[in-house]
């Protein structure tokens, strides 16, 4: 049976652990939650020996079969770790599994473990042999709201909450490592006594995390003061920002900026809107100067100009990511560049 990683500890904790279990792919965040939930599981289930083998193109599968034969003089049920470092056990070791399958052992455990596979090794005799007597987990890398979604899940695993914006900026900071997203869930929900973890508090764990705020160049950008804003992006990039992340805080403050402007045309009143946004008092003049300064029309060009940043960011397309960001930097601070477009390849 295959499983999404998410749906794998839910499970095998309604419906325990099976004789055989496959845990492979390319994000070792996902893979190691896996694993270390059998890990957890068995040792509760009364496996409390484990044995480990790292199956390289030199493993002698012979080993396994011993070790599947001997009887412990510390426990009657035993968890056998097996990881295949290149994905694939080879013709002795598919033997070794495939014999193992005829004999569905009733006080063992098999752990299949390893890195990515492709459609070859999962159609496999011996992994769709496996698979049918137990369960397998591939682990895809995350992006978008499927990562924000693992987020949410890591979150109320330590029965917290967290506001959806909260979520979209460490999913926009750990740029799909998940590691580093887990620990900054971890942290957060150590540091922050209240259930409910809010956007402001994300955002203060995240400077305090970050060797030159992103958080002061937006500030700078809004201000219009266009030659500490280039000099600030020119330190992040020698820090080793990623422009994914910049470009995330950018077209959240255009989005916002268009917003507001639109309101403003409507006759409507700043103070409510600033309130229905969630705007501190203390960055309201931040938001009113750049309003003062920017039109519709050039906010419509900055939007546009984002998303089409956006775009070439995500398909690596972009030869030199941080002139671009200079370029619509500058359109923040209300230099005109509205004909001039992107040179996103070259």
């Amino acid at each position: 049976m295959n499983l999404y990683a998410n749906q794998f500890p839910q499970h095998v904790s309604r419906h325990g652990l099976p004789p055989f279990i496959l845990v492979f792919g390319e994000e070792p965040q996902q893979r190691n939650d896996c694993i270390g939930v059998v890990r957890n599981l068995a040792k509760q289930q009364g496996y409390d020996e484990r044995q480990s083998f790292s199956a390289d193109s030199q493993f002698n599968w012979q080993s396994v079969v011993d070790e599947g034969m001997s009887m412990s003089l510390f426990s009657s049920k035993k968890l056998v770790e097996i990881e295949l470092p290149e994905g694939k056990p080879g013709a002795s070791g598919s033997k070794v599994l495939l014999s193992l399958a005829e004999q569905v052992p009733d006080d063992t455990i098999y752990l299949l473990h390893g890195g990515k596979i492709g459609k070859d090794v999962q159609n496999a005799k011996w992994f769709k042999t496996l698979d049918k007597l137990g369960i397998s987990t591939i682990c895809y890398q995350l992006e978008g709201k499927r990562l924000e979604q693992w987020l949410m899940q890591k979150f109320q695993e330590r029965n917290k909450q967290a506001e959806p914006q909260a979520i979209a900026l460490i999913a926009a900071f750990s740029e799909g490592n998940l590691l580093a997203a887990a620990q900054t869930v971890e942290k957060l929900c150590l540091l922050e006594t209240h259930q409910h973890i809010s956007l402001e508090q994300a955002k203060a764990h995240v400077a305090d995390n970050t060797k030159f705020s992103v958080f002061q160049f937006t500030d700078t950008l809004l201000q219009g003061d266009a030659t500490r804003a280039i000099k600030m992006l020119n330190r992040l990039e020698a820090e080793g920002t990623e422009p994914n992340q910049i470009l995330w805080f950018l077209i959240k403050e255009a989005q916002l900026l268009l917003s507001l402007k639109s309101e403003q045309l409507r006759g409507q009143s700043l103070t409510a809107e600033f309130n229905a946004q969630r705007i501190w008092k203390s960055k309201q003049s931040l938001y009113i100067s750049a309003l003062q300064r920017l039109d519709i029309d050039t906010l419509l060009v900055l939007t546009d100009k984002l998303a089409e940043l956006d775009i070439a960011l995500k398909s690596s397309v972009i030869c030199r990511p941080f002139v671009e960001l200079s370029h619509v930097g500058l359109l923040f601070c209300g230099y005109p560049l509205h004909q001039l477009p992107l040179n996103i390849e070259q």
